[in-house]
């Protein structure tokens, strides 16, 4: 589906929906992003909207839409929080950090101004919504992948998906009530906001 469509979105609970039934959703990943390269003073008030519209509207506007769904799921146990209960992972960035920005800049990242920009924006809309579903047993947690071959990540990057993949499932089945409005690595260690 395309996150910044609002119609596309309804769509797609509807077919979760009719898999689910009365289960509700128990995973939600929010796997959103682009990174086109422009920085400061260069960017454009486009290449800003771009990255805002997908990387973290797109996934606030996710999240929103498949809520019942993860509380139908959260309802179903009385206690706890996990991805057996009821989660969503967002697939986040270190380059969403603004205190590790400092000790991490380079000039290729700073040409990523409205990427790393609309990262840190989708780390806070999710640490807002964390704290709003306190009580809910929906767990809610943002994770950086590290920095993977794919198209986005180029073949210079660390890591394989699959690499990356598995550390982070390792990670998520060991995520409990006390990671919820958590920002952390792929291997679970926290990210400073």
């Amino acid at each position: 589906m395309d996150i910044t469509k609002t119609n596309e979105i309804a769509d797609a609970r509807k077919i979760v929906e009719s898999r689910v039934g009365d289960k509700g959703l128990n995973l939600l990943i929010n796997n959103a992003g682009v990174l086109t390269w422009q920085g400061f003073p260069d960017i454009t008030e486009e290449n800003m909207l771009l990255h805002f519209s997908t990387n973290t509207v797109g996934p606030v506007m996710v999240l929103k839409e498949m809520l019942s769904l993860l509380q139908k799921s959260a309802a179903q146990k009385d206690s706890g929080m996990d991805i057996s209960r009821a989660a969503v992972l967002n697939i986040s960035s270190s380059g969403g950090s603004i205190s590790a920005l400092p000790r991490e800049a380079s000039k290729g990242f700073l040409a990523a101004m409205g990427y790393g920009t609309s990262k840190a924006a989708l780390n806070m809309a999710m640490k807002v919504v964390a704290l709003t579903l306190i009580g809910q047993g929906i767990l809610v947690v943002n994770m950086c992948p590290g920095w993977v071959k794919t198209d986005m990540g180029t073949d210079q990057a660390q890591l394989t998906l699959s690499e990356s993949i598995s550390a982070m499932l390792k990670t998520l089945f060991q995520l409990n009530e006390s990671h919820h409005g958590a920002f952390l690595d792929r291997n679970g260690k926290p990210i400073p906001y």
